[in-house]
């Protein structure tokens, strides 16, 4: 049958428990908590990244907008080291604009693009606020919210429409955003001003460690429901709204 262990499978867990007993239980007792999560408790968030692993949707989904052209701008809010922002140029050849508060991955991707006059780098982030804040020093988990306990560094952020105005853009084809909970001020801010229309796509992580997570995700989905539409989601993952 198909789930029975073969007899070379069971060979080689005897010879790893003899040889490698620490390995042995690493391995057979530190899958029990996330199989209880899928299989058990059937925990949704655990569920949506094996489904989002099985469509590879880092390779898929997220670069799947056909529409997008030499003549489209993108936002990469929160481009980390740039791969995004690579990803999506030279599939469409489209004008890139990067939006990275963190001195040392700002420079990366300064660097990474310095030939590339249609990927602009900027070394701020976009909010609902401007000013400056501490930011968590945590790689690719940065955080102006998430700060208990955690080396910062002070980042500069931006209102969005302050950066709308000096960048002379009223209309962005792509917006992509993950910025570790900024999202929700972010895109309340544009809601509260009925401007989520100046955007036709939103690709926007969600993240669910941010206090009232769900109610505020709710609350910016009913107004994204009323200008734009859902073309897939992995909550709190990653999903994608097209401007109606």
């Amino acid at each position: 049958m198909r789930n029975q262990l073969t007899q070379t499978q069971i060979m080689k867990i005897i010879i790893l428990l003899i040889k490698n007993p620490k390995l042995f239980s690493k391995k057979i007792f530190g899958g029990i908590p996330r199989l209880f999560k899928r299989y058990v408790s059937k925990d949704e968030f655990t569920i949506n990244i094996r489904h989002w692993k099985k469509k590879n949707g880092d390779k898929s989904l997220r670069l799947n907008y056909p529409s997008l052209s030499k003549n489209s701008i993108v936002f990469d809010v929160g481009g980390y080291v740039g791969d995004f922002a690579n990803d999506i140029h030279m599939k469409y050849g489209c004008k890139v604009y990067i939006f990275e508060p963190h001195p040392v991955f700002y420079e990366k991707c300064d660097q990474r693009f310095a030939d590339n006059i249609n990927i602009i780098t900027l070394n701020y982030g976009l909010s609902d606020i401007t000013g400056k804040f501490k930011l968590t020093d945590s790689v690719d988990g940065s955080s102006f919210l998430n700060l208990k306990g955690k080396e910062t560094v002070l980042c500069e952020v931006k209102n969005i429409f302050d950066a709308l105005k000096d960048l002379k853009i009223n209309k962005i084809d792509l917006m992509k955003i993950n910025i570790e909970g900024g999202e929700y001020p972010l895109l309340q801010h544009i809601a509260d001003n009925d401007s989520l229309d100046i955007v036709n796509f939103y690709q926007i992580q969600f993240h669910n460690f941010i206090d009232d997570a769900e109610k505020k995700r709710k609350k910016i989905l009913i107004a994204l429901n009323k200008s734009h539409i859902n073309n897939w989601c992995y909550k709190f993952i990653w999903e994608s709204w097209e401007r109606k």
